[in-house]
């Protein structure tokens, strides 16, 4: 009898730590955004490009074989340099997450992943920098934590740091100095929590 109590209490304890293993890793607070391998809320997108402050750059978003491909040519011309898209404005409810995962391939430039949590057109744009390797999918995460408030290419002051529940877009941008084409696959982006590394 106490051999089969010991048997039982053990199985039970192996059950609660399998339970507690399993919550720990099964990213709670994890959030998918936009999954373009399954074509999601891919029409909602808008092209941004530095043609609104007079450059000549040119870009375009569309879907294909599963992913989302961002992709055109930077310009320095007339003092332009940038390209972007972005999400259309709607409230995304990331409360609970604290970092941005994204899984893309890229061409070897480096691009800012984008955050607004108002709707203007003039409103801050809070970035984070990632580096693509060349025709390799990754996955970048990016802290909340991290993304700077900017408005047209100057780092802002006094802004609030950047609020899970209250973003409203998400998007990409190319400006890094550099003029040519540029091309950057996109799989699906994410809402997660650090402590679900």
């Amino acid at each position: 009898m106490k051999i089969l109590f010991q048997r039982f209490a053990f199985n039970r304890l192996l059950r609660i730590v399998g339970s507690l293993f399993l919550t720990m890793n099964t990213h709670a607070a994890d959030k998918i955004i936009f999954d373009f391998q399954t074509a999601t809320n891919s029409a909602a997108w808008q092209v941004v490009n530095d043609d609104v402050m007079g450059g000549v750059s040119a870009s375009s978003w569309r879907l294909t074989n599963g992913a989302a491909v961002f992709q055109g040519e930077v310009s320095l011309a007339n003092n332009g340099g940038f390209a972007s898209v972005r999400s259309l404005n709607a409230p995304l409810d990331l409360a609970g997450g604290d970092t941005l995962v994204i899984r893309v391939r890229g061409d070897g430039r480096r691009y800012k992943f984008t955050a607004r949590m108002d709707g203007s057109f003039d409103s801050a744009n809070y970035q984070a920098v990632f580096t693509t390797k060349k025709d390799e999918w990754a996955e970048h995460r990016l802290p909340l934590k991290e993304f700077v408030p900017s408005f047209r290419g100057r780092v802002l002051a006094g802004e609030p740091p950047l609020a899970p529940a209250k973003v409203v877009s998400v998007g990409f941008l190319i400006a890094d100095k550099q003029a040519g084409p540029f091309r950057l696959e996109i799989a699906w982006i994410k809402a997660a929590t650090m402590a679900g590394r």
